[in-house]
C-alpha cells in the first residue's frame, strides 16, 4: 500500500546552520491492514517520514508510492484525494478551541461537502467508538488530555480512511491514558485500517508486539516483524 524507494530528505542549511539529512536512503513497504511502529530518538526522522506519506514534504531524491501512485508525480488537485484516505493524529491534538468535540469532528466532514444528515450519523458513530458520546458538547478546555486525544482520533476516523498516521499520540499523556489510546489504535487496526505509529516511548512500543522499524540519524537500522524498542 505504501512504498518508499531509496528516499533521502535533506533540509538545506541557512546562515551558520548546516544542512540536515533527515532521511538517508530509506526503502520500506507497508502492507494494507498492518500495524507499524516507528521508533527512534528525537530527530531520528520519524516525523519527516510521516510527512512524506501525507505529501507535506517531498523527497530530495527517491520515490514514495501510495496505493501504486507515485507521490512525486501527484498533481496538486489530487492532494485532497490522498489526504482523505489518510487520517492523522498528533501529539498536541490540534483541536479548534472554539468548537465542541462534536464540532471538531464534524468540521472534517464539512470541508468535504458532506450533508448534515451524514455528518450527524457519522459523528455520533465515531463518538461512540472512542467512548465520548457524553462529551460531545464539551469544548477542549473542558476535556482531559486523554479525552482530547480521543476526539483527535475520532476526527481522524470520520472520513473512513484506509491509513491512520499517529505521530507521538501518547507524548503528552500519563501512562493510564497512553494505554487507553494504544488500545483504541489497536481496535482501529483490528477493524481493517492500517496504522502507522511514531513514538519514542519504550513501554508503548513493547506492549503492541507488532512490526517495529527503528530509525537512527535518518537510516533504518532495524525492521523486526514482532519487534521491541531497541536503541
Amino acid at each position: 500500500m505504501i512504498r518508499f524507494e531509496n528516499v533521502t530528505k535533506i533540509y538545506p542549511g541557512r546562515g551558520d546552520r548546516k544542512e540536515i539529512k533527515a532521511l538517508d536512503d530509506i526503502s520500506l513497504m507497508v502492507e494494507g491492514n498492518e500495524f507499524l511502529s516507528i521508533c527512534g530518538r528525537s530527530g531520528a526522522g520519524k516525523t519527516t517520514l510521516l510527512k512524506m506519506i501525507l505529501k507535506e514534504e517531498n523527497p530530495t531524491s527517491g520515490n514514495v508510492f501510495f496505493d501504486g501512485e507515485d507521490l512525486n508525480k501527484l498533481k496538486p488537485n489530487k492532494t485532497p484525494w490522498l489526504r482523505k484516505r489518510i487520517g492523522t493524529v498528533f501529539q498536541d491534538y490540534k483541536l479548534f478551541q472554539n468548537k465542541t468535540a462534536y464540532e471538531n469532528i464534524a468540521y472534517a466532514m464539512e470541508v468535504m461537502g458532506a450533508k448534515d444528515e451524514e455528518i450527524k450519523r457519522d459523528v455520533d458513530k465515531v463518538l461512540e467508538i472512542v467512548g465520548l458520546t457524553n462529551r460531545a458538547n464539551n469544548f477542549p478546555r473542558e476535556l482531559s488530555g486523554g479525552e482530547k486525544q480521543r476526539v483527535a482520533i475520532a476526527r481522524a476516523l470520520i472520513n473512513r480512511p484506509e491509513v491512520i498516521l499517529a505521530d507521538e499520540p501518547t507524548g503528552n499523556l500519563d501512562p493510564y491514558n497512553a494505554a487507553e489510546i494504544i488500545r483504541l489504535l489497536m481496535k482501529i487496526y483490528e477493524s481493517g485500517t492500517t496504522v502507522i505509529l511514531s513514538s519514542h516511548n519504550k513501554d508503548v512500543i513493547n506492549k503492541i508486539k507488532k512490526r517495529v522499524i527503528t530509525l537512527e540519524e535518518g537510516k533504518i537500522i532495524r525492521d523486526d516483524k514482532e519487534g521491541r524498542f531497541v536503541l
